[in-house]
């Protein structure tokens, strides 16, 4: 390889990975936790949902299910905002709690105990 066909690789390679200008570069936060059955065991296969609070009807963002170890976990934007999360699973009653991210690149962890319905 000559070194006129390593400076266009480079070259390819820099218009390739630099972003467009004037690009805004958007930032993100988490919201994530563990979804666990009373009495404290991890609960894996519970629908998890995450809600914008404060929009008309809380309006749903995402939806996804929790892992083998009861873990779920959300992207949202990095502003200021509430989040409603909410766990379900046939058999058990749901749960919910609020989770609110004051900044970008913020981890906010969020526990949900979901309880056996009684017959």
């Amino acid at each position: 390889m000559n070194g006129s066909s390593i400076a266009a690789g480079a070259l390819l390679a820099a218009l390739i990975f630099t972003p467009p200008a004037g690009a805004a570069k958007k930032s993100y936060s988490e919201v994530g936790g563990t979804v666990f059955r009373d009495p404290g065991l991890a609960l894996p296969g519970a629908k998890v949902e995450i809600f914008l609070e404060g929009t008309v009807k809380n309006k749903k963002l995402q939806e996804t299910e929790s892992n083998y170890r009861g873990e779920f976990l959300f992207r949202v934007p990095g502003v200021g905002s509430t989040y409603l999360v909410r766990a379900s699973l046939k058999g058990f009653s749901p749960a919910e709690k609020e989770a609110t991210v004051h900044s970008a690149n913020e981890h906010v962890d969020v526990n949900l105990v979901l309880s056996p319905v009684k017959k």
